[in-house]
């Protein structure tokens, strides 16, 4: 049985590898969601924010003992997400905590999509 579980890892790859969704709150009552595609290329996870016509590439995705840090330039300003993953056993993992786009601030949840 621990075989198959070190099997299943074995082809689930990076942590933040995959296709996420969730929102940020940049005020009070609004809500902006949020769809991230990240994937682990052997040596850096690199990836988008929002895909399609108006995709932002990740300029930086670093994850350390279930911290995550993530940078990119939008047309809105300068994107910085601090957060913790969370669920890490589970295929449907979290990551939560602060999101900053500009001058804006808020609070972020993603979770990883099946």
């Amino acid at each position: 049985m621990s075989f198959l579980a070190g099997l299943m890892c074995a082809q689930e790859g990076h942590p933040l590898t995959g296709t996420w969704h969730g929102e940020w709150h940049p005020a009070p009552g609004k809500t902006t969601r949020i769809v991230m595609y990240m994937k682990w290329d052997g040596g850096k996870v690199g990836g988008m924010i929002n895909p399609g016509p108006n995709a932002v590439a990740l300029k930086v995705a670093n994850f350390q003992g279930w911290n995550v840090h993530i940078e990119a330039d939008a047309k809105d300003g300068h994107i910085v997400a601090d957060g913790k993953m969370d669920k890490v056993g589970s295929y449907r993992r979290t990551i939560s905590g602060t999101w900053t786009e500009g001058s804006a601030k808020g609070d972020f949840t993603l979770t990883r999509d099946d």
